[in-house]
């Protein structure tokens, strides 16, 4: 694999903290610690050679039977360079949790919130981290391999929210 120019200053400025680093087809690849999340992650929005101003995407992939079985992957461009660059990030089976992006980019708020839903990774100093895509009282996270494929959920009542919407005494529980 061949090391691009993107991937060299990286390792250059972030030296001994950048895990892993690759390009393949294209797709520039970095792994870092998760205590080193917030940190680079705001050196490589702020230092003007890397200007990664627009986060894209976070998910998480499920390696069921690893040792380390979730795996975040930030998606960040670079609108001033026009470049890309796919952050991953590995987490411990026994601590599921990773610091909140959303103090770098406003957009890793809702980005997060997904994550959580989905795979039940929790986000440190979140602004409000709770479900998004499922409702409340859902039980689990559905994008986890280990989730039953065939596990019935608790029947909630249809609600309108603009007619009937929640009470505060509904949203505390």
């Amino acid at each position: 694999m061949v090391e691009t120019e993107i991937i060299a200053l990286i390792k250059e400025r972030f030296s001994g903290r950048i895990e892993a680093s690759y390009s393949t087809h294209g797709n520039d690849t970095i792994v870092i610690s998760r205590t080193e999340v917030v940190d680079i992650f705001r050196e490589l929005k702020q230092l003007p050679e890397f200007a990664f101003d627009l986060l894209i995407d976070i998910t998480a992939v499920d390696f069921l039977g690893k040792d380390h079985r979730f795996e975040l992957i930030y998606q960040l461009q670079s609108l001033r360079h026009n470049h890309r660059l796919r952050v991953k990030v590995p987490l411990p089976n026994d601590d599921l949790c990773a610091p909140s992006a959303s103090s770098v980019w406003k957009s890793a708020n809702w980005l997060e919130r997904e994550v959580w839903d989905m795979f039940g990774i929790k986000f440190d100093d979140h602004p409000d981290l709770r479900r998004i895509l499922m409702y409340e009282e859902f039980v689990g996270h559905p994008l986890r391999k280990d989730y039953p494929v065939n596990k019935r959920q608790p029947l909630v009542e249809e609600r309108d929210p603009i007619l009937n919407p929640w009470t505060e005494k509904e949203k505390d529980g």
